[in-house]
This record gives structure tokens, C-alpha cells and sequence, in this order.
């Protein structure tokens, strides 16, 4: 595969990615240059890892998350996307004023699940340097996540205090989506 190839497929890896860091800088507010860091380092390090891991293990992994892949991812960030709307509404604006490192690892696993699939359609096209991949994926998910991250700040701002609902329902959309 080309370089142009894997940039492709890390482009379409990284978007449940992007649309998550774009809720995230759209709902905390005064969302911090190391937070946002944090994020991307998580969302792009998942993003590169998970091809990895299905590339090397093959079918058995796979075989299993492929059935319960969308289940998980699903489940996550619902849960994720519940409590910032119940968060939101019950007026526990402190839940919203920081990222935590045990929210991003949820948030960065199940936006990168999917990649495992990934991983072994790699391996079985042959001819593919997993490394080279892998890090090709993993940049091109952390500078779209910095993006996504500034958009969503600027539309935060807009948007003001219904961006934990708004964000919420986005999380949920992206999980449901999963399940199809």
C-alpha cells in the first residue's frame, strides 16, 4: 500500500476520533493547550496501536471484537454522553471544566476499537509495513484531533451553555452509529 493509501485509511480511523475531541473542546470550557495534548496524544496513540494489535494478532482477537467491537464502543460512549447531558442538567458545571486521563482512555478505546478490523485487512493485503502504518495513522489522528479540538472551541463558545447537551447527544449518535 501507498503512503497516500494509509493516510486515507487513518483519515477515516481518526473520525469518531474527531468528532469526539470536537465535543470535548466545544463542552469544557477553558480547555487547557496540555488537555488538549492529552487528547491527542491518547486519541492518535490508540489510533496507531489498534492496527498494530490486529495486525499481529490475526483473526482470533479480531474474530471476537468484530462481534462485540460496536457493543463496547457503543456502551462507552453512551455512558460518556449521558453523564455530560445529566451533568449538564443538573448543573454540575465542575464536570465540564476539565478532561480526565480515565475519560480520554474510555473516549480513546472506543473511538479506536474499530481499528483493529483495520489491522488485520492490513495484514492480509500483504505488503504493508505495520510500523510505518501505525505512525502514519497515529499522526494523522493527533493533528486532526488538535483541529477538532480548536473548531469545537470556537463553536463552544457560540453555543454556550447548551454545549454539554449538545456534546452528550453527539456521543450517543457516535455510539449508536457504531452499532450499524
Amino acid at each position: 500500500m501507498t503512503f497516500w493509501e494509509i493516510l486515507l485509511i487513518g483519515f477515516a480511523l481518526s473520525m469518531d476520533a474527531v468528532a469526539v475531541s470536537a465535543v470535548s473542546g466545544m463542552s469544557i470550557k477553558n480547555i487547557k493547550k496540555s488537555e488538549v495534548l492529552l487528547l491527542a496524544c491518547a486519541f492518535g496513540g490508540f489510533q496507531g496501536l489498534m492496527p498494530t494489535i490486529g495486525y499481529y494478532t490475526g483473526t482470533v482477537f479480531t474474530a471476537f471484537m468484530s462481534t462485540w467491537a460496536p457493543y463496547i464502543g457503543c456502551a462507552l460512549l453512551t455512558i460518556v454522553g449521558g453523564k455530560m447531558i445529566y451533568d449538564t442538567i443538573h448543573g454540575d458545571a465542575e464536570a465540564l471544566t476539565a478532561i480526565t486521563l480515565s475519560l480520554v482512555l474510555v473516549q480513546a478505546v472506543a473511538t479506536s476499537i474499530d481499528a483493529l478490523a483495520v489491522g488485520v485487512s492490513l495484514a492480509a493485503a500483504g505488503s504493508v509495513n505495520i510500523l510505518s502504518a501505525a505512525l502514519i495513522i497515529a499522526a494523522t489522528t493527533f493533528v486532526l484531533t488538535v483541529i477538532a479540538v480548536n473548531l469545537g472551541k470556537a463553536c463552544g463558545s457560540l453555543l454556550a451553555e447548551k454545549t454539554g447537551i449538545i456534546g452528550g447527544i453527539i456521543l450517543i449518535a457516535i455510539g449508536i452509529k457504531m452499532l450499524f
